[in-house]
């Protein structure tokens, strides 16, 4: 049993520091690898900050740029909008001047104005764009009433003419 005791003794006296230098040595590299740590820490939640404010940065910039083309294309559809317009009304002159005329070269005008103003709304549909439906009742979400008139044929509350077409 002398010699297991003297053993373990001796085991133990090799694992513990000796001098006073060699515990203050540790404790200081302790103390370091706490510092490093930190620092590590510290830079990593720099570094996903950093990252957060960009990716946040990259969505608004392309939220920006999404709003810049919608804008772009919202003007683009108000100016050929009018020529839609003129489009309507050009065909409804046609036809109030075929009924009283039957010419043949009306004919041939309306048909080409009517195949264009189809090519037209056609375009103008694949881009998102589509009249507003003006038959029934007026609805003020949809409709924008000019004035109100009474009529024989049409109830209260329903659209009796349409002026120009909304989209």
């Amino acid at each position: 049993e002398t010699e297991l005791e003297e053993k373990v003794e001796t085991e133990v006296e090799v694992e513990t520091p000796e001098t006073e230098e060699e515990k203050q040595s540790e404790e200081e590299g302790v103390d370091e690898l706490s510092q490093l740590k930190a620092l590590v820490t510290e830079w990593e939640d720099k570094y996903l900050r950093t990252h957060a404010d960009f990716e946040n940065s990259k969505r608004l910039l392309a939220k920006d740029k999404a709003a810049a083309v919608s804008y772009a294309n919202e003007s683009f559809a108000n100016d050929i909008l009018s020529v839609v317009d003129s489009f309507d009304s050009a065909l409804a002159m046609i036809d109030a001047t075929e009924e009283q005329e039957g010419s043949e070269v009306i004919e041939k005008i309306k048909e080409g104005l009517n195949l264009t103003y189809a090519q037209l709304t056609k375009v103008l549909e694949k881009n998102g764009i589509k009249a507003v439906d003006c038959d029934g009742e007026m609805n003020p979400e949809f409709h924008q009433a000019i004035m109100q008139v009474e009529s024989e044929e049409k109830e209260a509350g329903e659209i009796v003419q349409v002026l120009q077409k909304g989209y």
